[in-house]
């Protein structure tokens, strides 16, 4: 493969102008995911004289030191439903990809501090996303539990995909994906359900409290008067009705606990391939300077993979068939990838060129990645008589049915099917990120409005009553309004993808991801018919 040459001129005005405003971007995402930080830390001393340990607290004690964590759709809910100020920001818990005891683990914290931990509608989709990951990746899952159940203010929302969330739990059970839970507070009615179906369960002395029905409840309901310990305490779990399995003395013994559950699952992280490789021949900041800050100004994606492929090198597959769709073979930390990258609209050319690069990396078993910067497939006269959509169809259908892993960013737009066509949220990638210049929509905020304008002055002309004015204003608060919904910000907290990243650290994370969905390849499960009971 040969080194692609850059072009790129770091020192124009232009450059520095596309720095700074990739810059804002970052810290406007950055902000954003502190707030509930921010909100957590507020509260820790009232947390510490009831001498729990604080929900970040908590994450820092279970992980590995020094070990990657990839946190997972930490911006999930972000300024939706209840949440006015933003501090709601992921969903009700930190999740994320680490190691535990050598055992790399999907995570996932209950965010007492935030609204109690309790779950919307985006914090139910964001534990089933979790769910998947989890599966598709063969990792064992560790939950630190304690939460005030679903947002009843959403309860006709989250109910039905929480009867998902435990039909999830036992199939993972029986698929030989082991959970593993610390109740380290409240886990009442739903939320009983979620150790329940764990296939280890820690209790914390003092603090566990479990129980379908919490005594205000059950007094309303039957009459009977019970006290929390007798009721759904610890003690009472791990000696009498035997829902508990272990018995902690305190949050740091809970976790220890769980530390100890994980290091004997027999489940340690494949010995990784030695791999040898060059980096790439420019600094990966230079990224935050080759995004223009105009939507509207193209840039070569080839200029981008030139910071982050090994050795800058591409194999570029067809490039004088199209030149709008650019597909290769490239490296990232020694291991083979695929990438779909776009120069400009997908035309029928580029569609055909793609999907067959698509059938031959999962004829290679090679991985996909597809890098979003698209206003989506071609319209017009020329393009439908040379059969786009039969052609883009084909894409579409490659693209879903590809059982590689494939991987997807959105580094700049990615609209209508051509989110469809370069593996969005809805084709199931193995993972999917965003930069925080990005944006995902049906079409652009400015066509929306044109688009709504010239359909209300067609209805308006029939009738004779033209009105200019509202027509313009009908324009602008569209385009306002799409602009709005369809930043980074926006459909990351619709979990459109899985969390927004500084492009600096594309290469690192891509690394990581292509060594996960490797491990998963060779990882062994021992899957059983109903799932681990306790009887």
């Amino acid at each position: 493969m040969q080194p692609i040459a850059s072009e790129l001129d770091t020192g124009s005005s232009e450059f520095s102008d596309n720095h700074a405003a990739m810059l804002g971007a970052i810290e406007r995402f950055r902000a954003a995911e502190q707030l509930p930080v921010d909100t957590e830390i507020a509260k820790a001393e009232r947390y510490r004289e009831r001498g729990w340990l604080l929900p970040r607290e908590r994450l820092n004690r279970l992980l590995d030191p020094g070990a990657p964590f990839i946190e997972l759709c930490a911006l999930a809910g972000y300024k939706l439903y209840d949440d006015r100020d933003g501090s709601g920001a992921g969903g009700g818990a930190i999740c994320g990809i680490g190691e535990v005891s050598g055992v790399r683990c999907m995570v996932r914290v209950d965010n007492y501090a935030v609204k109690g931990g309790t779950i919307s509608p985006a914090g139910m989709d964001k534990a089933l996303r979790m769910q998947q990951i989890a599966l598709e990746n063969r990792l064992p899952i560790v939950t630190l539990a304690q939460s005030g159940g679903a947002n009843l203010m959403y309860a006709s929302e989250t109910f039905a995909p929480g009867g998902r969330g435990f039909a999830n739990q036992a199939r993972m059970s029986a698929a030989g994906i082991p959970q593993v839970t610390v109740v380290h507070g409240g886990a009442t009615a739903g939320g009983a359900y979620q150790p329940g179906l764990s296939d280890y369960v820690v209790m914390v002395r003092g603090q566990t409290g479990m129980y379908l029905a919490g005594p205000p409840l059950l007094k309303a309901a039957t009459g009977e008067i019970a006290d929390e310990e007798s009721l759904g305490g610890a003690e009472m779990h791990c000696r009498q009705a035997g829902s508990g399995d272990y018995l902690a003395e305190n949050d740091e013994d809970g976790i220890r606990i769980a530390r100890e559950i994980v290091a004997n699952l027999a489940q340690t992280i494949p010995p990784s391939i030695d791999r040898d490789w060059q980096d790439p021949h420019y600094p990966i900041d230079e990224l935050l300077g080759l995004i223009p800050a105009d939507s509207k100004k193209p840039y070569d994606v080839r200029e981008l993979l030139a910071r982050i492929a090994d050795n800058s090198a591409l194999l570029d597959f067809k490039p004088e068939f199209d030149q709008q769709t650019v597909c290769g073979h490239i490296r990232i930390e020694g291991h083979p990838l695929g990438i779909i990258g776009n120069n400009g609209p997908i035309t029928p050319r580029g569609a055909n060129k793609a999907a067959q690069f698509i059938q031959l990396c999962e004829q290679s078993g090679t991985p996909l990645l597809f890098l979003h910067n698209t206003t989506g497939f071609m319209v017009g006269t020329e393009v439908e008589q040379q059969g786009i959509i039969k052609h883009g169809s084909k894409m579409i259908q490659a693209v879903a049915n590809a059982r590689v892993p494939k991987l997807s960013i959105v580094v700049g737009g990615s609209y209508g099917a051509g989110n469809y066509a370069m593996c969005g949220r809805g084709f199931d990638p193995r993972f999917i990120f965003a930069w925080p210049n990005s944006r995902t929509a049906v079409m652009g905020a400015a066509q929306v409005g044109k688009v709504l304008r010239i359909v209300s002055e067609q209805k308006m002309q029939r009738v004779g009553n033209l009105d200019e004015a509202a027509l313009e204003k009908l324009e602008r608060d569209t385009t306002a309004f799409m602009d709005a919904s369809s930043d980074a910000l926006a459909c990351s907290a619709r979990l459109w993808d899985d969390g927004i990243i500084d492009p600096r650290d594309t290469r690192r994370l891509l690394g990581m991801l292509l060594e996960i969905c490797r491990a998963a390849e060779i990882q062994p499960v021992r899957s059983n018919t109903f799932g681990i009971a306790r009887f």
